[in-house]
């Protein structure tokens, strides 16, 4: 199959079916309705199902039956509705049930509106939900990513027995690039043999619930998640760097705003300021590697978000008070333009011309 022009949300459903995923529960609303729409007309040609259900709580709750079953399943949804998932997510956490959640963010809080955001960072990243728990976080830039990512996040979620979020705004969702559907290979993974498929006389019955009334069993349970939890910690980090090498003002951007704020580095090294990239993939785990390995050589980072501010907390973390960490952000559904990311760029090194002359 070659290349085909693809709507974003119509390329997160393909890209799942890519992966073998034959089940969808969902829940209409825009700037995602699209991938729904998909899912209800390709599911079937392929054997599988797709349920509309009543409401989003309903659906991340069919997600929860159907994971439970040991099959691959998906729902997605936006902003306020991602929200209304949150109990779900904790309760397949809880459970050990592997799933993909997608969120195509729009502007917030509340309803907001229809444009695009990425005012759902900290939701994300640190637990939406009740309990101690981080699930994996996968933000993708372009649609050919959405294609790669889509298949790790399933190999991810079946080799921990966790959910995964993918995370794009809807921007990302209703753009449209050429894009082809490669199928990734990826070592074996683990039997499922905790799927509730029934016995036959092989052994006890099968129970999966998040419930444990004894706080000792609990505390255990929750041992084995948060060993689960550092090792993807440290195995599922995921990062891009462009134009480390000599940067002394390095852009941390990802999604689609890291796209914007590449136009503005190659702008600025034209005019002979050294500028680099690092673009977190993963937004949990977060990508400290490239920080603790420029924060000493860099005089200053610039975070570009579509929010009032949410990831700048991890670079800043990551950052440690080494360097500066300034922060530029449109929200409300406002996209920063590369010719503003450039004015931030040019004023931090206080001006072209000086910048010239280092």
């Amino acid at each position: 199959m070659g290349k085909v022009l693809m709507k974003g949300n119509e390329v997160i459903a393909e890209a799942a079916v890519t992966a073998d995923c034959k089940y969808f529960f969902g829940y209409p609303i825009t700037p995602q309705s699209e991938l729904v729409a998909y899912m209800a007309q390709r599911l079937p040609e392929v054997g599988g199902l797709f349920l509309q259900a009543e409401s989003e709580v309903a659906a991340i709750n069919m997600v929860y039956g159907a994971s439970s079953a040991g099959v691959r399943v998906m729902t997605s949804s936006s902003s306020p509705g991602f929200s209304l998932k949150q109990e779900g997510i904790s309760f397949l956490v809880g459970s050990q049930l592997p799933a993909v959640v997608v969120n195509i963010m729009r502007g917030g809080p509340g309803l907001g509106n229809i444009q695009p955001a990425q005012s759902d960072y900290f939701q994300v990243t640190k637990g939406g939900g009740h309990g101690d728990y981080h699930v994996p976080v996968l933000a993708p830039s372009t649609l050919q990513e959405i294609v790669d990512l889509i298949q790790d996040a399933f190999y991810i979620a079946d080799s921990y027995r966790t959910p995964v979020i993918i995370l794009g705004d809807g921007m990302l969702g209703q753009m449209m690039e050429p894009v082809e559907f490669r199928k990734k290979e990826y070592p074996p993974l683990p039997k499922k043999d905790w799927a509730t498929t029934g016995t036959v006389g092989d052994g006890a019955p099968k129970t999966i619930t998040s419930l444990d009334l004894n706080a000792e069993t609990l505390e255990k349970r929750n041992i084995e998640l948060q060993k689960k939890t550092d090792s993807m910690a440290i195995h599922e980090v995921r990062y891009e760097e462009q134009m480390m090498e000599d940067a002394e003002t390095v852009i941390v951007a990802y999604g689609t705003v890291a796209r914007i704020a590449m136009n503005a580095i190659k702008k600025a090294r034209e005019d002979g300021i050294k500028v680099g990239l690092i673009r977190p993939i993963s937004l949990w785990p977060f990508p400290e590697k490239p920080f603790l390995e420029s924060r000493e050589k860099v005089k200053r980072y610039l975070c570009v978000e579509m929010s009032a501010g949410q990831m700048i907390e991890d670079v800043r973390l990551a950052v440690n008070g080494h360097t500066p960490v300034d922060f530029f952000g449109r929200n409300g559904g406002i996209v920063p333009t590369q010719e503003e990311i450039y004015e931030q760029i040019v004023r931090k090194h206080g001006g072209v011309q000086h910048a010239n002359s280092l």
